[in-house]
């Protein structure tokens, strides 16, 4: 009598919609030629269980069969499925700061141009974030990291933050340029302009340099999907960012996924 043969484990990419990080995943896999499940969490009780069975606290994550990794650096992607890419260099710091100060600028002017009502609104199947608290979010990224570089460590649970329900559009902007300029002020008073130490992540102990790499672009990916968002309810934008401006930054190819 034959025994029946046990499948190999095989490659899953859990994620939600919305989430930058997420598809720069997909995208990174498909392009390296990687076969993998794309597991969507949103809505799915039983993914959700196996996160929670292998002990992820955030997305996305990749898996093959008890272990995973978190995907917010590549390369513990690349480490964890054993591929032998070569990740480009990020920019200096000094450059990742312009393009803060670039977005952030961007982001605070789409912010404004939302109609009230549009921000109370999930956007297409992204259905556990507004609108309005995906323009916090751009803004939320970049205090996180100033908050974590000032000795409060990255704790996944501040990228589920909320503004105020009271808060308006302006009301969002005005708070955004607030970290933008905090931001800015903290990068002016450095004396190490290469950042070459480490911050606590709550996906371990990081360089500087590639935990700023990581919130510009994402940050960046955001601020596209507020342009997406605007001109999807036929508002046309106020000087949207162009590829020269995000140049350098790794951020997907498409805009949401």
């Amino acid at each position: 009598m034959s025994l029946p043969t046990q499948q190999p484990a095989h490659i899953k990419v859990f994620w939600q919609p919305g989430c930058s990080s997420c598809l720069r995943t997909k995208e990174f896999l498909t392009k390296q030629g990687v076969e993998y499940e794309s597991v969507n969490v949103q809505d799915n009780a039983e993914a959700l269980a196996e996160l929670r069975r292998l002990g992820a606290r955030g997305l996305p994550v990749v898996s093959l069969g008890d272990r995973f990794t978190l995907c917010q650096s590549f390369g513990d992607v690349l480490k964890f499925l054993d591929l032998k890419t070569r990740l480009g260099d990020p920019l200096p710091p000094a450059q990742l700061f312009e393009k803060i100060e670039l977005v952030l600028t961007a982001a605070a002017r789409y912010t404004r141009q939302f109609p009230e009502t549009q921000l109370k609104e999930v956007f297409r199947n992204r259905n556990t974030r507004t609108q309005g608290a995906t323009a916090f979010h751009v803004f939320r990224v970049v205090e996180m990291f100033i908050d974590a570089v000032e000795g409060a460590g990255l704790h996944v649970e501040g990228f589920r933050d909320v503004p105020r329900p009271e808060w308006t559009g302006k009301d969002i902007a005005d708070w955004g340029l607030k970290v933008r300029d905090r931001a800015l002020a903290w990068w002016n008073a450095q004396t190490d302009r290469e950042l070459k130490y480490t911050v606590q992540t709550y996906y371990g102990q990081r360089p500087v340099h590639d935990v700023l790499d990581r919130t510009s672009w994402h940050a960046a990916q955001h601020t596209r999907q507020l342009i997406l968002m605007l001109e999807s309810a036929g508002i046309q934008v106020d000087r949207p960012l162009t590829a020269d401006d995000l140049r350098g930054l790794p951020v997907p190819d498409e805009v949401w996924g």
